[in-house]
């Protein structure tokens, strides 16, 4: 009579624990991915030109109707003492950060935080200046965490009218994403790592050169770089808004419908200091210098 009471006491609470095991692992599923949206303070470029901090606060806007995302902005200009701490609360980072593999290494627990993300599959996102850095001594730390970068000697950039060209129209980013003409900067001639997806190509000296690319890294996480938004009147391109929130959907592995996301935003979320910026084109530089300076 013992051994069947204990038998059936130990199928209770073996179902009991399943049971607790199976509630805690849906209801994880089911919790909103915590995003960290990390922008810094001017780095000298012409106003209208790496507005990082407009930027993040555009990507939180635009990531606003996604319950699913429950994302943070900060400002990460140096020192960032709180960095390690935020970054181990999140399943992802996004990153509008000036020499980006730089910022992610000069601090050892910043970047042992970062590589406590990527072990735990959490997305890494990195936009324009976000990717590389002037000395190629950090091309390498960058390049395990993101796949690709930019530094020393064959850091390469051009400023002109180009056509993003898609080179895998089936990719769960590219829905309802077309080919993108567009005036931009383009960090071109990349260091990557085998195993990346270019997304984009972009046209310069004779060569279709990388411009955005994605990455299911060993670690079983995901990462997404694009080289492009140096100027923030290209937010004002849907598309442009587009691809960027899913690739930020995609890298924290969240659906994208099979039409797109809804892109939508009020246009007085794109302007700096009360004021759009015109369309990018060959004037915008010389132009964005009488300009003032947007609030960081």
């Amino acid at each position: 009579m013992k051994m069947k009471t204990a038998s059936r006491f130990s199928a209770s609470a073996i179902a009991a624990l399943l049971g607790l095991v199976l509630a805690i692992t849906v209801s994880a599923a089911d919790s909103p991915k915590r995003l960290l949206i990390v922008g810094q303070g001017s780095d000298g470029h012409p106003p209208t030109t790496h507005e990082f901090m407009a930027c993040a606060r555009v990507t939180d806007e635009l990531l606003k109707p996604y319950k699913d995302i429950q994302a943070t902005v900060v400002k990460a200009d140096e020192p960032w003492p709180d960095g390690p701490k935020l970054i181990d609360q999140a399943d992802g980072i996004v990153m509008w950060v000036t020499q980006g593999a730089q910022w992610m290494q000069t601090d050892a627990q910043r970047y042992s935080a970062l590589k406590r993300l990527a072990a735990r599959r959490g997305a890494i996102v990195a936009l324009h200046w976000s990717v590389g850095a002037k000395d190629a001594k950090y091309i390498q730390g960058q390049l395990d965490l993101l796949g690709a970068t930019r530094g020393g000697p064959q850091r390469k950039y051009l400023v002109l009218p180009t056509e993003l060209k898609r080179v895998v129209p089936d990719h769960p980013i590219f829905r309802g994403i077309g080919d993108i003409k567009v005036y931009d900067e383009i960090y071109y001639a990349l260091d990557r790592l085998p195993g990346i997806q270019p997304l984009f190509t972009a046209r310069i000296e004779g060569k279709d050169e990388m411009a955005a690319w994605s990455w299911e890294r060993p670690d079983g996480g995901r990462s997404f770089g694009f080289v492009g938004l140096h100027f923030h009147a290209n937010w004002q391109l849907p598309q442009y808004r587009r691809f960027v929130v899913q690739g930020i959907r995609w890298s924290l592995g969240l659906p994208i419908p099979t039409t797109g996301v809804k892109i939508d935003i009020d246009s007085k979320q794109l302007e700096l200091n009360g004021v759009l910026p015109p369309p990018a084109g060959p004037d915008s530089e010389k132009n964005a210098k009488k300009s003032t300076p947007a609030r960081q």
